[in-house]
């Protein structure tokens, strides 16, 4: 079994800034992915940012250019600074990592239980 453990959420001005952190931990042999998603009130799970094991990440374009993911592989922790926030940033926002548990080529996909972000206009 895997646990996501986040930490960070709270309650910002506009224009404020704030970091999650989301650190693995369990029977993991390697981590695939991790990432940030996002769900407001009434409205779908949407994608943040993750990053892969070699680095390479990916944005929503909603966040593109005032959030940034970033990883400590030693760790297991995924860290999403997000700064410039808006109010439409309110959300829960939930940390997901894909993992390998054995040496078989299989990925198992887990969820933390989501950190409230509150943006104030």
């Amino acid at each position: 079994q895997v646990q996501l453990v986040e930490s960070g959420g709270g309650l910002v001005q506009a224009g404020g800034s704030l970091r999650l952190s989301c650190g693995a931990s369990g029977s993991i042999v390697s981590i695939v992915l991790m990432g940030w998603y996002r769900q407001a009130p009434g409205k779908q799970r949407e994608l943040v940012a993750t990053v892969t094991s070699g680095g390479d990440t990916n944005y929503a374009d909603s966040v593109k250019d005032r959030f940034t993911i970033s990883r400590d592989s030693a760790k297991n922790t995924v860290y999403l600074q997000m700064n410039s926030l808006k109010p439409d940033d309110t959300a829960v926002y939930y940390c997901n990592t894909l993992v390998r548990i054995d040496t078989r080529r299989v990925n198992y996909q887990y969820w933390g239980q989501g950190t409230q972000v509150t943006v104030s206009s």
